[in-house]
């Protein structure tokens, strides 16, 4: 008879401890949670899961609970590392709606301070106003977003722009690295100098050389006057060397002595002329790896990366893509002959779902350049699916159900409540402006839910981002080796 009772006591034990620890974490008074080593839930409190809107059970999974499927997962990046984190997520609730969580994660650290002692996160969960820190737009010197990702960036450019140290933006393609550059020198006391910018990448060495530092009158075949070149052009101001890391291994070494030196020599001169420059780079390259790979001088990239920028892509930050198209929209139709209804356009709501689900590896520039496209082709003032590029149709390959049923879904939503001009429209029921809503999910709709979730592998890591969605057609299917694809014919 004992063997027969000993799971029963040891099951008792098990639910005896996790409410210890619930009425443990009750006392410590607020929304928290305790995670193991492996970020299960051991333990969340009361008020944790009035937060949350749901029950959490002990053993699911604590990043799963805070971040659901969202791409971009900062939490839980942190968290696998061992690392304490504080950070603002995005998640969406069970009804469908946006709930802004600021997360706090202190280590429970055995004796030692390593990660590797680290047996558990002790979470503090609020929620945060979002038309203070998410929904609320903001504009520094021309630049636009809602992303708080991009709202932190802009802290970091005000900061920056105050002191001459020298800053190097890192970014994609398209993402605005001049845009960028041209805020922090609108912002420093050198905003009355001059601000010079120059593509490393678009001129051969001897050229560039003779750009950067200037030349004498016939120190080459072609010299015929002296050159200043755009060092002594920027003097008092700012220079702007985008894609710094395509400089060969000789004009880095030049380049260092001027930064260290403060003075250029010209080609063909022998004095140095002293110069007054603040200097900002830009690269999409990491020059870490290109230091480890010998392409890059290491003690040329200490100087540069004295203030290191980083600007998220536009598929980390997608609550900016229907608020950026907005703009640029309006800004395109500022600048460009009127429509030829004589009505100024408007984006529909599946061109903003389509926009969504696609993944911009242009970021803001191929963002700019579809809108272009569509009020080319588009014959209406309303511009719909089928006046995108083909590419934005296209999308993934992977088969899902309706967008509706998407963990996006509320995002899509709230996409159709953006005017064109960047403003909200109204939202049913609301009681003021920024109020978020509670989409109730019908039936069908959460059982497409459960369906996608079903048919989604396993994630590699706690940040796997979801599987691409095909904007087009959202049951797509895989095409052989030249299968065809019906393409759209605009007849003007």
């Amino acid at each position: 008879m004992a063997p027969s009772k000993s799971p029963k006591r040891a099951s008792g034990d098990v639910t005896l401890g996790a409410e210890l620890l619930r009425g443990a974490l009750s006392k410590l008074g607020g929304a928290v949670m305790l995670l193991d080593r492996a970020l299960t839930v051991m333990a969340s409190s009361s008020e944790a899961e009035a937060l949350l809107g749901m029950p959490v059970a002990p053993g699911s999974r604590g990043v799963d609970v805070l971040c659901g499927d969202r791409v971009e997962r900062p939490v839980a990046r942190a968290l696998s590392r061992g690392e304490a984190v504080s950070a603002t997520v995005l998640r969406v609730r069970l009804d469908g709606s946006l709930q802004h969580l600021h997360v706090r994660a202190v280590p429970i650290e055995k004796g030692a301070t390593s990660a590797s002692a680290r047996s558990g996160f002790l979470l503090q969960l609020e929620e945060v106003d979002p038309t203070v820190t998410g929904d609320a737009p903001e504009v520094l010197a021309g630049i636009a977003t809602r992303s708080p990702r991009m709202k932190q960036l802009f802290r970091v450019m005000k900061r920056a722009a105050q002191r001459d140290a020298t800053v190097l933006i890192r970014g994609e393609s398209g993402v605005g690295k001049e845009l960028v550059a041209q805020a922090i020198h609108s912002l420093s006391p050198r905003s009355e100098g001059p601000f010079r910018a120059i593509n490393c990448a678009a001129l051969p060495p001897a050229l560039l050389e003779s750009e950067l530092f200037g030349h004498r009158r016939g120190a080459f075949t072609g010299a015929v006057r002296d050159h200043d070149g755009f060092f002594r052009a920027a003097h008092k101001g700012t220079l702007f060397l985008d894609e710094i890391a395509e400089l060969s291994i000789e004009l880095q070494a030049k380049l260092l002595r001027v930064l260290e030196t403060r003075a250029v020599t010209p080609v063909g001169a022998r004095d140095a002329i002293p110069v007054d420059v603040r200097i900002v780079a830009a690269t999409h390259r990491s020059l870490r790896e290109l230091v480890a790979s010998g392409g890059f001088r290491a003690d040329l990239m200490y100087r540069l990366r004295v203030v290191p920028l980083r600007i998220p892509p536009l598929r980390e930050r997608p609550e900016d893509v229907p608020f950026l198209a907005a703009r640029l929209l309006a800004d395109l139709q500022r600048t460009q002959a009127a429509r030829p209804t004589g009505k100024v356009a408007m984006i529909s709501d599946e061109a903003r779902r389509a926009m969504l689900l696609y993944a911009w590896p242009g970021n803001v520039r191929e963002l700019r350049n579809a809108l272009e496209y569509a009020l080319v082709v588009g014959e209406s003032d309303v511009i719909g699916v089928s006046d995108l590029p083909d590419e934005v149709l296209q999308g993934g390959e992977v088969a899902a159900p309706p967008p509706e049923s998407l963990p996006n879904a509320s995002l899509l939503r709230d996409a159709a409540l953006v005017r064109d001009d960047g403003s909200e429209r109204g939202r049913p029921g609301c009681a003021h402006p920024g109020h978020q809503p509670h989409h109730a999910l019908a039936p069908h709709e959460a059982a497409g839910h459960r369906a996608l979730s079903a048919a989604r592998a396993p994630p590699l890591s706690p940040w796997a981002p979801p599987p691409r969605v095909c904007a087009r057609r959202l049951t797509c299917h895989s095409r052989q080796p030249g299968d065809g694809r019906a393409r759209r014919h605009h007849h003007g």
